[in-house]
């Protein structure tokens, strides 16, 4: 197993402050906690602003009268911004895993309200089960290398806009079938 995806294990000596977070395009919601169950502290901050981040990462703790040096460990869905948030978080020295949005459990009998808030309140709880130690209670994602990432990229650049030549060129067909 790879070491960078493995839980350390949380002992009760050790404080430990949790972040999770929900990433928009205008502002990020971030979710903090001490313990499992316990009422989250949540902060909306402008989405892609490192400076903040920290120092909401240093309110969290003063507000849960954590020392300085406490181990902070975060995570957010894998999506549209890519790693280079992981990156600039471990860079910080905060503990980052990307999960599987697709791995993420759900009640489908139950009507779910969905929305930022509560999302980056189940992902703590999550957060928190998998360094208790409960392994499957999602997948985490292999962060890529930025070369890897950047080859990615221009593969999908590729495939989507070969997509889009085919939609553009059946619909050209198609108005000219419809005209005669």
């Amino acid at each position: 197993m790879n070491p960078a995806t493995t839980p350390k294990p949380t002992n009760s000596t050790a404080p430990v402050l949790c972040l999770s977070w929900e990433l928009g395009i205008s502002e990020w919601k971030m979710a903090f906690s001490t313990a499992l169950g316990q009422q989250p502290r949540r902060r909306t901050i402008p989405a892609r602003d490192l400076a903040r981040v920290q120092k909401e990462v240093e309110g969290a703790k003063a507000y849960f009268d954590l020392p300085s040096d406490a181990r902070v460990v975060s995570c957010y869905e894998a999506g549209r911004d890519g790693f280079w948030l992981h990156r600039a978080l471990c860079a910080q020295g905060i503990e980052n895993q990307v999960v599987d949005s697709s791995s993420i459990e759900v009640n489908r009998r139950a009507r779910r309200a969905k929305t930022d808030r509560l999302d980056a309140g189940k992902l703590l709880d999550l957060l928190w089960r998998w360094l208790l130690g409960e392994k499957k209670c999602w997948s985490i994602v292999r962060v890529p290398s930025p070369e890897e990432e950047d080859r990615r990229q221009l593969h999908r650049e590729l495939m989507t806009t070969r997509r889009d030549r085919t939609r553009v060129t059946n619909r050209i067909q198609g108005l000219l079938f419809a005209q005669g």
